[in-house]
């Protein structure tokens, strides 16, 4: 198992020219790049071809960028502007080697049938690994855990991949999405292994399904969510690959980047490794 770290953990309180000296000082092997604010805020003084560099020369390599948001159901002009914006993240993901571009389902109050949800992600998402095949970039689907977001549970977004049918598509297990609808284990029991291409590891506080939101979670370790369950089921269907952890809780953000970074790997590596040997 390798080590990432996604950005949202230091949203408030580091750069990503930051993270990545303290990531890469602290042992992560891997970074999630945020491309809303981190990235657009970095390249305002440097070049990709800087970031492609300081890469070369280090440790850390880049896991993912995260995301392309609300990629399904979409008008015209909505569609269009997601091919656009997916195409220019193609780009930057082949220049810095990144392997994934995180995709996020639609989050909305208007009421979509599920027949409507599938037909249309399955579309987009076999356009856009049409257009991510010759990078060879692979697209991670996070389903949400949340009433308003569009796909919201493991088993309606495994079911989706498994129609759209491409090597080069699958999903971002985040345990606090997983948790907070409601997914089942019995769900992820019967996937393969190989199309969870990325782990979200986090733990949250113990409200009712339906009512976290991301400011509720927690270091691993320290909720409510069946990290065994989760954990020891992914190791019997073969995954092995890489976690990532990702938090969102402001009291978090009031410490400095270094001590957020060093206890996520601290509490990360203590709850994983129970299952999991790290390289």
């Amino acid at each position: 198992m390798k080590l990432c770290f996604n950005e949202a953990t230091t949203l408030e309180n580091s750069s990503l020219l930051s993270d990545l000296e303290i990531c890469d000082q602290l042992g992560y092997d891997f970074i999630e790049i945020r491309t809303m604010d981190k990235l657009p805020e970095y390249l305002k003084t440097h070049t990709v071809g800087d970031l492609a560099t300081f890469f070369q020369t280090h440790h850390i390599k880049p896991l993912a960028l995260n995301a392309l948001v609300f990629f399904n159901n979409r008008d015209e002009p909505g569609h269009r502007e997601i091919v656009r914006e997916f195409t220019s993240m193609l780009q930057t993901a082949s220049q810095l080697g990144a392997k994934y571009i995180v995709a996020v389902p639609l989050v909305t109050e208007e009421k979509i049938l599920k027949a409507d949800i599938q037909s249309s992600c399955v579309d987009v998402l076999r356009e856009l690994s049409d257009l991510a095949a010759p990078y060879g970039v692979k697209i991670a689907v996070e389903f949400i855990g949340h009433p308003q977001c569009t796909v919201n549970t493991f088993g309606q977004a495994y079911e989706i991949i498994t129609v759209v049918d491409r090597e080069n598509v699958g999903l971002v297990l985040d345990c606090f999405h997983f948790h907070a609808m409601g997914s089942k284990l019995d769900d992820l029991k019967a996937a393969d292994g190989s199309k969870v291409f990325i782990l979200h590891i986090d733990d949250t506080e113990d409200y009712p399904i339906g009512f976290l939101t991301d400011e509720d979670r927690l270091w691993p370790g320290l909720g409510a969510i069946d990290l065994h369950g989760i954990l020891s089921t992914l190791k019997e269907i073969g995954y092995r690959d890489v976690v990532s952890v990702e938090l969102f809780r402001p009291e978090y953000y009031r410490l400095n980047a270094e001590e957020t970074i060093q206890t996520a790997k601290d509490t990360t590596l203590t709850v994983v490794s129970s299952y999991f040997d790290f390289d």
